[in-house]
This record gives structure tokens, C-alpha cells and sequence, in this order.
């Protein structure tokens, strides 16, 4: 179990997210996940990465459903 408050770095949240931290560094400027500033480096807390991760694997899953019920309204076998 992690701290939700506990603080990680930019290539530790990219990690857990399974993305490059390029990528990671688009979605904290973006304002898709909210992040602070230690000196120059970007510091994420635990349990706002996980909310985001959470939120994408919901949207993932409904989207999933979605097209399994179109293929299926369209005879393709699923």
C-alpha cells in the first residue's frame, strides 16, 4: 500500500501509468493530472495519479463494452 499523499517523481508515476515520461510531462502541463514543483522537478501525489489511472481505465472499459454491443448489433461474431 502507498501513502496517497506520498509525493513521486515524474519517471516513478510513468511507471505505474505504463507511458513514457514525455508523455506523462504532456498530461501534468495539460492539466490532466495536477502535479507541484520541488526546485525545478515535477512531483505528482499517489493518490492523484491514481484517480487519473482509475478514471482512464473506466473510460477504457465503457468504451470497450461500447464497441463489443455495436459488434454484436452488427452480426460480426462478438
Amino acid at each position: 500500500l502507498i501513502d496517497n499523499e506520498k509525493e513521486l517523481t515524474t519517471q516513478e508515476a510513468a511507471d505505474i501509468l505504463n507511458v513514457s515520461r514525455p508523455y506523462l510531462v504532456k498530461l501534468l502541463e495539460s492539466g490532466k493530472i495536477p502535479f507541484n514543483k520541488v526546485g525545478k522537478h515535477r512531483r505528482v501525489r499517489f493518490g492523484d495519479l491514481n484517480k487519473y489511472k482509475k478514471d482512464r481505465d473506466s473510460k477504457r472499459q465503457r468504451n470497450l463494452r461500447e464497441l463489443v454491443e455495436q459488434a454484436q448489433e452488427l452480426g460480426m461474431g462478438y
